[in-house]
């Protein structure tokens, strides 16, 4: 019998990086996300097929379960060792599920190089198949915070912690007044978070500026207009700017902007947020970034 798994894409609004120091994070679940359609077949193999937004098949192989089952990658091609890592992973949470051969298509629906969660998505979407702990299967097979795993199994703004190595999740009533002056804008670029983290590591890991953000979190959260949300944002842009040895996004870029900008997850790519009291498209258009989501439009 088919089945179909789908998860939510994945925002980080506040916390990047030190969300995995404990720092307490804003996190917001896309309108876009994945697919994972499944149908067993009696073959020993997975015939796998993965599309891209526009219907364009992106990848494709052949995987046989046995190498699934021993996690050996006969091939050179980086998406097919990953996929039968987070497989093998996912058969030694539960192996009772590959007792036979699949049929298996991925479906996004938001462009791939986005950067809303491709990966954090079809880990959702595998540990829902084989009804495993899909925070355990990231850890075990990608790494990460696992605030994009929180953010694909909820509907709602999340306030996501890990405490004690566990995540910690609370729906947040996050619908500001403002949010028609809030806008994603897609930079052109696709970051690797996991390159990322690796090089805050080897600059951070501190309990302080953990602390320093969750505070910024919170009163993030709460800001009731407008201004009060671009100082508390340009505060926390300039924190982490000095913990990064990075200049911020505006700084680099845009530094003529009439608003704010903040970095959303790994800095240097993907999306940013812009708040302005006035719409933006015509400033980021003539720059060439035409990429341009009002909040509405991209956030549960």
């Amino acid at each position: 019998m088919k089945k179909t798994f789908y998860s939510n894409g994945k925002l980080l609004l506040t916390a990047e990086y030190t969300v995995l120091d404990g720092a307490k994070a804003l996190a917001l679940p896309t309108r876009y996300g994945q697919y994972l359609d499944i149908e067993p077949n009696t073959s020993n193999y997975i015939e796998w097929n993965s599309f891209d937004a526009d219907g364009a098949l992106w990848y494709k192989d052949t995987i046989v379960i046995t190498d699934i089952k021993s996690n050996t990658c006969t091939t050179q091609n980086p998406v097919s060792k990953t996929l039968i890592t987070i497989l093998h992973t996912a058969h030694s949470m539960n192996p009772n599920v590959l007792q036979h051969g699949f049929t298996v298509q991925t479906r996004l629906t938001f462009p791939k190089k986005w950067g809303l969660g491709t990966s954090s998505t079809l880990i959702n979407n595998i540990a829902l198949w084989f009804d495993a702990n899909p925070y355990s299967l990231l850890w075990k097979s990608f790494g990460g915070s696992g605030y994009d795993i929180a953010c694909a199994l909820h509907n709602t703004p999340i306030f996501y912690e890990i405490e004690n190595g566990k995540p910690v999740v609370n729906t947040a009533d996050f619908n500001p007044a403002f949010k028609d002056n809030l806008y994603f804008i897609y930079l052109n670029k696709k970051q690797n978070s996991r390159n990322a983290i690796a090089d805050y590591r080897e600059r951070n890991e501190n309990k302080a500026l953990a602390g320093k953000i969750t505070e910024l979190t919170k009163n993030i959260y709460h800001a009731a207009t407008l201004n009060e949300f671009r100082v508390l944002i340009d505060r926390h842009e300039a924190i982490m700017s000095d913990a990064l040895g990075q200049e911020t996004i505006k700084q680099q870029l845009f530094p003529d902007f009439d608003g704010s900008l903040k970095s959303l997850g790994a800095w240097g790519g993907d999306f940013i947020l812009a708040a302005s009291a006035q719409d933006p498209h015509s400033y980021f258009k003539a720059k060439g970034y035409t990429t341009i989501l009002p909040y509405k439009d991209m956030i549960l």
